[in-house]
């Protein structure tokens, strides 16, 4: 048999039979319709070369390839629920109330590294802010290790007590 539309009239022609094996095979009389409407596609958009000996079994196949190819397409969709659950996620940026807080935390924040002494704030934003290391603000400042290790606990113990934490 030529190909192209004599398959497609083939199919036409055999549609009753073709979609009762299907529906035996797969199951399902509704799959069976769809898989055959999807070869009906595929048959109008493709150009097939050669001759097919056995129409009926080519139809077939196709159809059942095509069944397949929605079955693994449907297995990658989500569900209504799973679409229901990714529209229910919260919002990770801060809202107003957090946006609030952390302004308010910020300025409390600010209010105690003033209130320090000199050097414990300078120690504290040497480490924390400039990124330096413990032995490097000791060798800037000309004080010991030690003296910067008590100063920067103290500034993190008064910052966190101001903070409530």
């Amino acid at each position: 048999m030529s190909v192209g539309i004599g398959l497609q009239e083939f199919l036409a022609a055999r549609y009753d039979d073709l979609r009762r094996r299907l529906a035996q095979r797969l199951g399902s009389d509704d799959m069976a319709g769809d898989a055959l409407q999807e070869t009906w596609l595929r048959l109008s958009t493709r150009q097939i070369a050669g001759t097919v000996a056995s129409p009926w079994s080519y139809l077939f196949r196709m159809a059942m390839n095509a069944s397949v190819d929605q079955r693994r397409a449907a297995g990658r969709r989500l569900t209504l629920y799973e679409v229901d659950d990714l529209l229910e996620v919260p919002d990770p940026a801060p809202g107003p109330a957090e946006s609030a807080g952390a302004r308010s935390d910020l300025e409390t924040l600010a209010q105690a590294i003033e209130e320090m002494p000199e050097r414990r704030r300078r120690i504290l934003l040497a480490v924390r802010m400039e990124r330096l290391t413990q032995p490097e603000v000791a060798r800037r400042m000309g004080i010991s290790l030690r003296l910067v290790e008590l100063e920067l606990q103290k500034a993190q113990a008064y910052c966190a007590s101001r903070l409530g934490r």
